[in-house]
C-alpha cells in the first residue's frame, strides 16, 4: 500500500492503534466503553441539576445566586467525574484473564 496509503488510512480512521500488539485492542474497547458510561453520567448530572433549578426557579424558591453556584458545582462534578478516566490501567482485561486461568490451574 505504501506510505501514502498508510497516511490516508490514519487520516480517515476514527481510531488508529499505533502498535503491532493487538492485545491492546481489548484495552481500547474497555476504555471506550468506560468513557461512554462516564459521558452519559456527566450528561445526566448536568441536565438533572439544571432541571431541578429550573423547577425551583419556576416555583420561586431559587435565587439567581443559587443557580449560579449550582451550575458551577455541576461543572466541577462533571470534570471530576471525567477525571476518573485517568486511572485506567493498561492490561486490566489481560491481568483478569491471567488470574482466572491461574485459579483454574490450582
Amino acid at each position: 500500500m505504501g506510505a501514502a496509503g498508510a497516511d490516508t488510512a490514519l487520516d480517515t480512521a476514527d481510531v488508529a492503534l499505533m502498535d503491532d500488539d493487538l492485545s491492546k485492542f481489548a484495552d481500547f474497547l474497555t476504555l471506550s466503553r468506560r468513557t461512554s458510561r462516564i459521558l452519559m453520567q456527566n450528561i445526566v448530572i448536568a441536565l438533572g441539576i439544571k432541571a431541578v433549578f429550573l423547577v425551583l426557579a419556576l416555583t420561586g424558591q431559587a435565587t439567581l445566586w443559587m443557580a449560579v453556584f449550582a451550575d458551577m458545582g455541576a461543572s466541577l462534578l462533571v470534570v471530576f467525574n471525567g477525571l476518573r478516566l485517568l486511572h485506567h490501567r493498561h492490561g486490566t482485561l489481560e491481568s483478569s484473564l491471567n488470574r482466572s486461568t491461574q485459579s483454574k490451574e490450582i
